[in-house]
């Protein structure tokens, strides 16, 4: 009777978490489209002005931070964008281990990292392990708005721009999750500045004979007013489009985990209620052998 009473308990437990692993998958259903079309919405904006600075860089001689940091300098700023929920799978596992990779590889390289962290469980993480940690946000990472964008971009701006004697960075890093689709995330490691330049030899790189196209750039008013204006505009963009694919990356994982949380459950209860049946019926059988052997013995007796 024991081992039914345990069986009917963990039946019982089993099933109301099925109830929530299916109501978080209900729930992430009907958001992942609305995160997915804001993602995609925010992208051509953010490739666009990506392609201008790095056209600007390109095919003009600029000397300005926007492309590259003249002083010396060892720090390094490195975002984690993580999850403020859990019940993501290993989302946010995977962008940490990410982030510890790059870490180490900037150790390595002579660097002095700087950590800045998006998200709850990511600050959870480092904070529970003593790592000292620059700047931290938190809140709607499943929904992240442009003032939290604005809010981390200020911050990494500003400690770009600071020169080393006063403890600012020379490039900044960003480790994220990139929606691919429903069943792929990729995480990535993105340096937004300075901009890396990516040259193209003759026309789309087919034929180094052919000369690639130069456009010509004039600057109104000057040239350093300009790229002083595009810079925190660039910064900006490619954190706000980061944030909005890592949610939709948080979104379908959370899908993924709480529908594959959902049929593991179903398994269970299964298994457990043909266990209990199990029981049940060898409880049964014991009852009647009982009987039977205690009748047996009472006609025994009496003959």
């Amino acid at each position: 009777m024991a081992s039914q009473l345990a069986y009917k308990a963990r039946i019982n437990s089993t099933s109301s978490l099925e109830k929530i692993f299916n109501a978080q998958e209900m729930i992430a259903s009907s958001r992942i489209a609305k995160a997915r079309d804001v993602a995609l919405a925010a992208k051509p904006y953010s490739d666009a002005i990506y392609d201008a600075v790095q056209a600007l860089a390109q095919h003009t001689q600029i000397s300005h931070p926007i492309v590259r940091k003249n002083e010396d300098n060892p720090r390094v700023a490195v975002l984690a964008l993580t999850a403020d929920r859990g019940m993501a799978g290993p989302y946010t596992s995977s962008i940490i281990r990410e982030t510890e990779g790059l870490l180490s590889r900037l150790d390595d390289q002579g660097k002095k990292p700087e950590l800045f962290v998006y998200g709850r469980r990511g600050v959870t993480y480092y904070k529970y392990r003593g790592r000292d940690v620059a700047a931290t946000w938190e809140g709607n990472s499943d929904a992240p708005g442009v003032e939290v964008a604005e809010k981390i971009s200020d911050a990494l701006l500003d400690a770009y721009m600071k020169p080393a004697d006063e403890g600012g960075v020379s490039e900044l890093y960003i480790v994220f999750t990139e929606f691919i689709n429903m069943v792929v995330q990729k995480v990535r490691i993105l340096r937004m500045l300075p901009v890396e330049i990516v040259k193209v030899e003759g026309e789309k790189a087919k034929d180094p004979e052919v000369p690639a196209a130069r456009p010509l750039y004039t600057f109104e008013p000057s040239r350093d007013e300009v790229l002083d204006r595009v810079l925190p505009k660039y910064v900006q963009s490619r954190i706000h489009e980061c944030l909005l694919t890592a949610a939709a990356s948080e979104t379908a994982s959370r899908q993924n985990a709480m529908h594959t949380a959902t049929d593991n459950a179903r398994s269970l209860i299964d298994e457990l209620t043909r266990k209990l049946n199990a029981t049940r019926q060898a409880a049964i059988t014991q009852e009647l052998t009982e009987i039977i052997g205690s009748a047996d013995a009472l006609n025994n007796e009496k003959e």
